[in-house]
């Protein structure tokens, strides 16, 4: 199988499986690019992480544009992102025509009840991943076993600043301490 068809091919298995929106996908997107090293790091996975989340559009959508791009420019991005999105139109066709017709069964009912803490499990997931991946290094701690190369200290020290300014003033917009970590993001080449 050609890499850009096997591209496809996994964005389209993401998009099947990852339900629950754009940190839904982020355990995929995270296996992804231990499968296949040579599309992204997983330092570029948050990189991608936050510009996803700083930018309008779902964050799956997003990222899976931009690893298309990255890997066979505009066409890879335009055929990464119809392979991510695919799997729901296709889900949703044939879920639309269906419901109706089972909107009252119990089976349906049951389904989407265990969904739910599925869906919270893979969020979850990614949640923790980001947050150790961000504030901590551990392939580097595994490498040399000294517990200060564990942690990545200016990201910790941005992460208590930002966290302590959006505690203080809690009527700050989210978009300011955005605007904020991606400035200092810049000028301290996080």
């Amino acid at each position: 199988m050609s890499q850009f068809l096997l591209m496809c091919w996994e964005y389209f298995k993401t998009g099947l499986f990852a339900m629950g929106g754009g940190l839904a996908t982020v355990p995929f997107l995270r296996e992804i690019s231990e499968r296949h090293p040579g599309w992204y790091s997983i330092k570029d996975l948050t990189t991608m992480i936050a510009v996803s989340e700083s930018t309008p559009g779902p964050m799956g959508v997003n990222m899976a544009t931009y690893v298309g791009n990255h890997l066979y420019g505009v066409i890879g991005g335009i055929a990464c992102t119809l392979s991510l999105v695919a799997p729901s139109v296709i889900v949703i066709f044939i879920i639309a025509r269906m419901l109706e017709k089972f909107k009252g069964s119990k089976i349906v009912k049951a389904i989407f009840a265990g969904l739910r803490p599925a869906v919270v499990g893979f969020i979850l997931a990614a949640v923790v991943d980001i947050y150790l991946s961000s504030l901590f290094n551990i392939p580097l701690y595994r490498q040399n076993h000294a517990i200060l190369s564990l942690f990545h200290w200016t990201a910790i020290v941005l992460f208590a600043a930002l966290l302590t300014v959006y505690k203080k003033f809690p009527r700050l917009h989210p978009i300011f301490v955005i605007l904020i970590g991606a400035a200092a993001g810049i000028i301290l080449k996080l």
